[in-house]
């Protein structure tokens, strides 16, 4: 049963929840309360696998994660990009000019921005956007909104008051599936994607100088972001995306490189690239 079962942080509902069923329409899902919760379970073989947001197209970067990934000891085997669609759901038979402030994630909340303010709803932060759905639902009070999925319209029996809430069409969160056991895809079988971490030596152009062999091999970064690791902001790790194998000549030696000028190098995970980019170019 769990080697058939993927975990995901949020409540049923969630758009984690979502991005499992459209990835694995085959596999139950087991909701887990935190991102830690997520990975023990994957860990403690609960789960075979676990579905973690990255980055979202509007918001950003989710909050924390780029901390959490390298800690995790799981392994990058799958990337999956999720449109998000956000919902303005309220209790059954309310209408839109009833609802005073709206529920949902901070993400979620920024990717409506716009829209919740030509409506006059206030914003008010929760914990996720499901939890939110399924907080309205319980306090039963037609002031009330929350921005989430249909899925979790269904889930906690809301009415959608206004759908597509998203100031941008292009509203997509990508999230990476992680594994116990790493995966070793064959490059002549489609685009690889290669994550990793690593942090510079404190000296003057150690980044430039660290990241000068994947332009000099022609390696494509596709992601590059840093985040502080101590409380002095003195010290930075990078997260980093390039296209291509370990083993393919131009990205080893950009690795290499990579190492000469680096404190430490870590590979997150070599998984096949998803077709969701090639209809980006």
């Amino acid at each position: 049963m769990t080697q058939n079962t993927i975990a995901f942080q949020g409540v049923p509902g969630a758009y984690s929840n979502l991005a499992c069923r459209a990835a694995y329409p085959a596999m139950q899902t087991l909701p887990c309360a935190s991102f830690e919760d997520m990975f023990a379970a994957v860990h403690e073989g609960r789960a075979r696998l676990a579905m973690v947001p990255i980055e979202n197209s509007v918001a950003g970067r989710v909050a924390d994660i780029h901390h959490l990934l390298p800690e995790s000891g799981l392994h990058i085997i799958a990337e999956h990009f999720q449109r998000v669609n956000h919902q303005l759901l309220g209790l059954k038979g309310t209408t839109l000019a009833e609802i005073k402030t709206a529920a949902s994630h901070i993400q979620a909340l920024s990717q409506c921005r716009n829209n919740l303010r030509a409506l006059g709803i206030r914003p008010v932060v929760h914990a996720d956007t499901a939890g939110a759905a399924a907080e309205v639902a319980q306090k039963g009070d037609r002031s009330m909104a929350a921005i989430a999925s249909t899925l979790a319209a269904e889930t906690y029996g809301l009415d959608i008051l206004k759908g597509d809430m998203e100031d941008a069409e292009h509203n997509t969160t990508r999230f990476v599936v992680m594994a116990k056991e790493p995966i070793d895809p064959d490059p002549a079988k489609g685009p690889i994607v290669t994550s990793f971490v690593f942090r510079v030596r404190s000296v003057p152009a150690a980044l430039y100088k660290a990241l000068g062999g994947f332009a000099t091999n022609g390696v494509n970064i596709t992601k590059l972001e840093s985040y502080i690791l101590d409380g002095h902001f003195s010290s930075a790790q990078f997260y980093a995306d390039i296209d291509g194998h370990p083993d393919q000549r131009g990205v080893r030696l950009a690795l290499e490189e990579l190492s000469f000028f680096s404190r430490e190098v870590r590979i997150l995970g070599v998984y096949p690239a998803s077709p969701f980019r090639q209809g980006q170019g």
